[in-house]
């Protein structure tokens, strides 16, 4: 009898100890929605383009963080080369630019010009962004076939071949491309901004309709293969069971290949679409793989759609920190980054596996 009024009181200690952290929790929230509807109430043109520009980051976000998401997540891959690949796909995409399609002023139009009244067509844009990516899963796919393929498993090993890859990239990229900032160009024919209706205000054209339509095309497209292809079903097999998946006869290894070659593919389009929203410097490569860290962890390893959701969540909370951390006199965005940990703390606090993670 006394066990069990024991594990009686335990039940309720953890029921106990469960109602405190909802209660934290819907304070935390209810804090949070009454800033930010002071904050539109102030000046809601202005919330408008905040919220606006963390949706936007939270696009960019997702993109680098599903490549992410499936070497990481859905393979178990340890990959903190990610964010290298994704500089590395940024500069690659400049270069072809500034190499295949400038042209100084007074020659024929076979090119286009970087200087600041040049004109750009499509394809000096399309081009060397789609091809800069196709590199970069090229070389994503080199990487696992030669440093991580023989040491599957082996979550530890893999984490410092990867860092020692990406400090070397690193170097190389400040050696080779410099440590000034610089940005892709975008086609002429583009509008710098579009009307958007909420609030009237004016917003980036590219930021808005291309980066936030890759995004969705690219969940959307991704999402198909991992749940309604045969290859996405061998993926999730070959993770829980690859033993089990090669004794039917399958080549594991060859889907793995192809899934980390789709996954830093992602990430040199997610460089150049950065490169071009918002622009390339040493520095970013850790940042980000930084980022696509917390969007996975959020979200939940292999979780597609807990990506999106963590993306979004990470968005809008550096978007929102950076402008409306101000209190009175008190103006305290530069300690906006302790508010991405926040995130991270309060999720994790609730859902140690994150939102919509299971274990491996």
């Amino acid at each position: 009898m006394s066990s069990v009024r024991v594990q009686a009181a335990a039940v309720r200690g953890f029921g106990g100890a469960g109602a405190v952290k909802r209660t934290v929790l819907g304070v935390v929230v209810a804090a949070a929605v009454i800033w930010l509807a002071i904050k539109a109430a102030d000046d809601f043109g202005q919330f408008v383009t905040v919220t606006l520009n963390g949706i936007t980051l939270a696009a960019l976000y997702f993109v680098v963080a599903s490549g992410f998401t499936l070497i990481f997540g859905l393979m178990r891959v340890v990959n903190m080369a990610h964010g290298s690949l994704y500089l590395l796909g940024g500069y690659l995409a400049l270069q072809m630019q500034t190499s295949w399609f400038q042209q100084k002023s007074g020659e024929l139009e076979i090119g286009f010009s970087a200087s600041s009244d040049a004109t750009y067509k499509l394809v000096g844009w399309l081009i060397p962004v789609l091809l800069a990516a196709l590199a970069i899963g090229l070389l994503g796919l080199l990487i696992q076939q030669v440093f991580l393929r023989w040491n599957q498993g082996q979550e530890l090993r893999q984490a410092l071949i990867t860092i020692a890859i990406s400090v070397i990239l690193a170097d190389q990229m400040l050696g080779i491309f410099g440590g000034i900032s610089k940005d892709i160009k975008t086609p002429t024919a583009w509008p710098e901004s579009v009307n958007f209706p909420i609030g009237n205000v004016q917003y980036g054209f590219f930021r808005l309709v291309i980066v936030t339509g890759s995004a969705l095309a690219i969940g959307l497209v991704l999402w198909l293969i991992i749940k309604r292809t045969r290859f996405g079903m061998i993926v999730r097999a070959g993770v829980d069971d690859r033993a089990m998946v090669s004794a039917l006869g399958i080549n594991v290894q060859l889907v793995f290949a192809a899934a980390f070659f789709i996954g830093a593919f992602l990430a040199g389009y997610g460089g150049a679409l950065s490169g071009t929203m918002i622009a390339l410097q040493p520095g970013e490569d850790a940042a980000f793989l930084l980022n696509s860290l917390i969007v996975v962890i959020i979200g939940g390893m292999g979780s597609l759609g807990g990506a999106a959701i963590g993306a979004l969540a990470l968005g809008l909370v550096d978007s929102y920190a950076d402008v409306y951390l101000v209190f009175g006199d008190k103006d305290l965005t530069n300690y906006s980054i302790l508010l991405t940990f926040a995130l991270l703390v309060i999720v994790l606090a609730f859902r140690p596996l994150g939102l919509f993670g299971r274990p491996a």
